[in-house]
């Protein structure tokens, strides 16, 4: 994939009384009129981070857009949807937007994480446990309905024999990618994932994805962390520069680094209903004047990431995303 930068849209914000939905498809608009963004995603969870629903909103999107893709990343929620009905929605928003669908799935979190978490793993009747067994078969079960007819599976969550998906995907292959930060600091700003962690992480995406997302890593850190990953692919029999990469990051465009951060805090804090340490924050976004922001961004790419999907850390979304085109683009070299 040549390098490409994605909008991700804050639909929590909704859910939080901070921006309308019109909104969210308003600067999906303006994103591709720019003709800058390759994608714009959308953000995922039932309980634990609740926001405008995914599937429902890429669907919305892909009435008001024609060309960028659609993508969720990550699909938090992927556990805890039967993967037949889930295609078929998914091959459905496919069609919808004419091929441009774009998933990536992730675990969620751990029950031990919050009391929300806990409770929207109960609520689904999913242990905390099951997740990664679930996740490793939800995605086999996708790739067999969207490329095999009819297809058969027999698992240990999931059973069927002579399925055929339809609509079928407009895609083929159907891309499905898996979203995993196994280093870095964790949300409590702590320790990071242990090494055995790292490694069933990066041998999954290695085994089953098409593409590998990640967040909260340097460009230095990111370039060994993908070669690692890359040479797993090797190991397992595939061809390892067909393996896509993204970045799932923030942006805050503002002459005084420090003010950028500060907002940056306090947006992510109420968006995920955390606290988060500064130094968190300053991992995780892209902050400062443009030349700044247009350097930091530039590394990203320097360092073998694919695509950069930006997040606006503002409640300012639209003079952010001003700001990224008018003065950012001007001094990364424009697309």
């Amino acid at each position: 994939m040549a390098h490409s930068f994605g909008l991700i849209l804050a639909n929590r914000a909704v859910v939080l009384g901070a921006l309308k939905a019109r909104q969210l498809l308003d600067l999906a608009v303006d994103a591709e009129r720019a003709h800058v963004f390759d994608a714009v995603w959308v953000g995922d969870s039932l309980l634990a981070k609740p926001r405008l629903e995914s599937v429902t909103l890429l669907s919305a999107l892909a009435g008001v857009t024609a060309r960028v893709r659609l993508g969720v990343g990550c699909l938090a929620t992927f556990v805890h949807r039967h993967p037949v009905l889930f295609g078929q929605q998914w091959a459905s928003l496919d069609v919808l937007s004419s091929g441009r669908a774009w998933l990536v799935v992730c675990l969620g979190g751990p029950s031990d994480a919050n009391a929300a978490q806990a409770a929207e793993h109960a609520v689904m009747g999913v242990r905390s446990s099951e997740r990664v067994a679930r996740l490793e078969e939800g995605v086999v079960i996708l790739k067999k309905l969207f490329h095999e007819t009819p297809a058969s599976h027999h698992g240990r969550f999931y059973s069927f024999d002579g399925v055929t998906l339809e609509p079928r995907p407009v895609q083929n292959p159907c891309p499905v990618w898996i979203a995993s930060n196994p280093t870095g600091l964790t949300w409590k700003g702590g320790a990071s994932a242990s090494q055995a962690a790292v490694e069933r992480a990066y041998r999954r995406v290695a085994r089953f994805a098409d593409g590998w997302m990640t967040n909260k890593l340097s460009p230095a850190e990111f370039r060994v962390e993908f070669a690692r990953v890359r040479a797993m692919a090797r190991e397992e029999g595939r061809d390892p520069a067909t393996l896509g990469s993204a970045l799932y990051h923030n942006i805050n465009v503002n002459e005084d680094r420090a003010k950028a951060l500060e907002e940056s805090k306090a947006f992510l804090d109420a968006y995920y209903t955390a606290k988060f340490t500064p130094e968190f924050v300053e991992q995780w976004t892209v902050a400062g004047p443009p030349r700044k922001c247009a350097a930091d961004l530039q590394a990203y790419f320097d360092a073998g990431v694919g695509h950069m999907a930006l997040r606006l850390s503002s409640w300012d979304q639209p003079g952010q995303l001003e700001r990224f085109l008018g003065e950012v683009l001007p001094a990364f070299g424009g697309r």
